[in-house]
């Protein structure tokens, strides 16, 4: 994840928005003079009022140690696609969720939107409400097709949009099941997506990773929850040291960045918007 490092800049530049805002006696020494940040999984909103305003471009993700929030810029494709695997039970939903959650509270919904596919729509209930979604589309639907199909439409002729959309898939393996011209239009917003304005976040079962090989080249950035096995990760992990049986299920998750291990965490979400 290349790029991840000027997203550490748009976060940096947020945190220095902020300080202006500030008087002098409310502002925190340097990042590199503060004690060790502990594990505080304060609410959602709670943790964006923190981190005060966040550029136009930048799209929530969690919380790392070192105080900064983990930001992807929309407007830098170079990430690509993000993929979210874990164990079951290791926080891969909720994530998915509190991405959908947060973007209500940093962006309009002329500017970023959501749609999200799923086999239970009951765990997505109430987040239909917020402004900025585009609906939950229940994977065994024909209206999941459909909103594939549609998006990538969208994006084959959004040349003068500005507008992002959000393409949220909880549990790649699902894709497996849908018909040949649903998966040949999800290939190319995998592909190009990034390119045209459309971010396709997806999650993946850590021991069904054999089940989707051929999808996964598609995914140049994946971050990973806890893991027991690590024979599971084999194939998807980029080094050997990442030791993803110690993060903490639900909350916990890393990413690659330079070689190094990042661990950030997750705000809780709220059972409904």
């Amino acid at each position: 994840m290349n790029s991840l490092k000027r997203n550490y800049e748009l976060a940096l530049e947020a945190l220095e928005e902020l300080k202006l805002e500030l008087a002098p006696e409310d502002i925190q020494p340097d990042v590199a003079e503060r004690p060790p940040v502990q594990l505080a999984p304060a609410p959602l909103n709670q943790i964006l009022d923190e981190f005060g305003t966040l550029p136009r471009e930048a799209l929530f993700l969690g919380a790392a140690y070192d105080g900064l929030p983990i930001l992807l810029n929309l407007n830098d494709p170079t990430p690509g696609p993000i993929l979210i695997a874990g164990d079951q039970g290791s926080g891969k939903t909720a994530f998915l969720k509190t991405i959908a959650q947060a973007i209500p509270l940093t962006h309009k919904s002329k500017d970023v939107q959501f749609g999200v596919i799923t086999d239970h729509p009951d765990e997505w209930k109430g987040l239909e409400e917020i402004k900025n979604c585009m609906g939950i589309f229940p994977t065994y639907h024909n209206d999941a097709d459909s909103f594939i199909l549609s998006l990538a439409d969208w994006a084959h002729n959004n040349r003068w949009e500005k507008r992002f959309a959000l393409l949220l898939i909880d549990n790649l393996e699902t894709m497996m099941g849908m018909n040949e011209e649903v998966q040949q239009n999800l290939r190319w917003l995998l592909l190009r997506g990034p390119n045209r304005r459309v971010w396709t976040f997806t999650t993946l079962n850590a021991g069904r990773t054999k089940k989707v090989l051929p999808w996964l080249d598609a995914f140049r950035t994946r971050l990973f929850g806890a893991v027991k096995n690590a024979r599971d990760t084999e194939s998807i992990l980029p080094t050997r040291d990442a030791a993803l049986h110690l993060l903490e299920p639900g909350l916990e998750f890393i990413l690659n960045e330079n070689r190094k291990w990042i661990k950030f965490w997750i705000p809780p979400v709220s059972p409904s918007p």
